[in-house]
Parts: C-alpha cells; sequence; structure tokens
C-alpha cells in the first residue's frame, strides 16, 4: 500500500504527538516529520518534499499566511493543510487564495483531519464545514483561484488598511496620506466592507496574518 507522506508543523509537542498518533493509526497516512516552528519546517519540506504539510498558524517566529507561501515554495507538490483554532471567513478565505489547499478547525482535528488529507491528495479543496463560521465560507464558493482579500484592495485602500491597523486615528491618517478626512473615513469603511471586518482589533490581526504587519514584541 502507498502511503500518504505528511510533516506536521504546530508549536504545541503535545498538539504534533497527538496529531502523529491520530494520523498513525490509518495504515495509508505516515508522518515522515515534526516541527515546531516555520524555519525549521521549511528546512524539513525542502529536505523530505512530503505529500501534505499540516500548518498551525499562530506560533513563534514567521508565521501567518505568508508561511502558506513559503512552505509551498520549499515543496510545490505539498499539499497545505491549514490546522488553527481561527475560524475567521477572511482567514479561510486568505489562506485558500495564497495556496493551502485545506483548512481545519483544530476543535476539529480528531475528526476531520484525516478525511481533509485524503481529499486534498485527490486534488480537492477541503474546508471544514463543522461550525457555522466554516459553512459561511462554502456558501461563499471559496476557491482555490479566489483573490486574497488584501488584493481586493486598491492601492490607496491599502495605505488605509496599514494606518488603521497600526492605530492612526482618520485625522492622523489624512495627514499622513494627504487626504481629507472625510475620504479617509469613506476608504476605512470600504476596505472593512470588502475584507468582511468589524473592528480595528480585526484589521490588525488580518494585518499580522497576512504578513503586512509585525505583531507585537510580547505577543
Amino acid at each position: 500500500m502507498t502511503r500518504t507522506t505528511i510533516v506536521i508543523v504546530d508549536d504545541h509537542a503535545m498538539v504534533r504527538k497527538g496529531l502523529r498518533m491520530a494520523l498513525e493509526s490509518h495504515p495509508d497516512l505516515a508522518v515522515v516529520g515534526e516541527a515546531g516552528n516555520v524555519r525549521d519546517a521549511i528546512d524539513l519540506a525542502a529536505r523530505l518534499q512530503p505529500q501534505v504539510i499540516t500548518l498551525d498558524l499562530t506560533m513563534p517566529g514567521p508565521t501567518g499566511m505568508a508561511s502558506v507561501k513559503r512552505l509551498r515554495a520549499a515543496a510545490p507538490a505539498a499539499r497545505i493543510i491549514v490546522v488553527t483554532m481561527h475560524d475567521d471567513p477572511a482567514y479561510v478565505r486568505a489562506a485558500i487564495a495564497l495556496g493551502a489547499s485545506g483548512y481545519v478547525n483544530k476543535s476539529a482535528a480528531d475528526t476531520e483531519l484525516v478525511a481533509a488529507i485524503r481529499a486534498v491528495v485527490r486534488g480537492r479543496v477541503f474546508i471544514d464545514a463543522g461550525d457555522a463560521t466554516l459553512q459561511t465560507i462554502l456558501a461563499l464558493g471559496a476557491a482555490p483561484q479566489a483573490k486574497a482579500p488584501v488584493d481586493q484592495l486598491s492601492e490607496r485602500e491599502r495605505e488605509v488598511l496599514a494606518a488603521v491597523a497600526r492605530g492612526y486615528t482618520n485625522q492622523q491618517t489624512a495627514d499622513e496620506l494627504g487626504l481629507s478626512i472625510k475620504t479617509v473615513e469613506s476608504y476605512r469603511a470600504r476596505l472593512m466592507r470588502k475584507l468582511g471586518l468589524k473592528e480595528r482589533s480585526d484589521v490588525v490581526r488580518l494585518a499580522i496574518e497576512l504578513g503586512l504587519l509585525s505583531p507585537p514584541r510580547d505577543a
């Protein structure tokens, strides 16, 4: 029997151990490596060229959506499945658009991850539909070729997004970009609507995950 080779990427050793045990209980799956950070994961993926990489988004060091692209560059044939606690629709859209083949919530990983692995090796996109938020993504018709949320923004909207994420007031943003406050408010409302966000904290979180903004040093 040909076994699907898998690399697990998560900064918690107990999580990696649990996932390994769950996956290796299936004779068609083989965990060939583990990494506790993205740097090690990239080296491991480049050396082992696994068929599947399971990836936690939130880890020490370089993390976030940018790590999906870096892992794809290291192992172009590998299918990447994001395994995370984040169930924000913007996260799911961004992960799939940047090259992930699957998205599974950690709370359902013990039941959904095996199905996800088997689906992605057959060339399918797998999105865990176990909760209402991810079901919304399915209803929106998420697809691998869909644009990442930030790609839907104009250059000026990106500038306003960066300002909002950094905590600038509308007045500070207007002064920085040479715009009127009313224009800044218009851009801000438009980009929040495009990204499906409601609070500034949502903007900051998405900006960090997309690699547009460094997380706080004490995060």
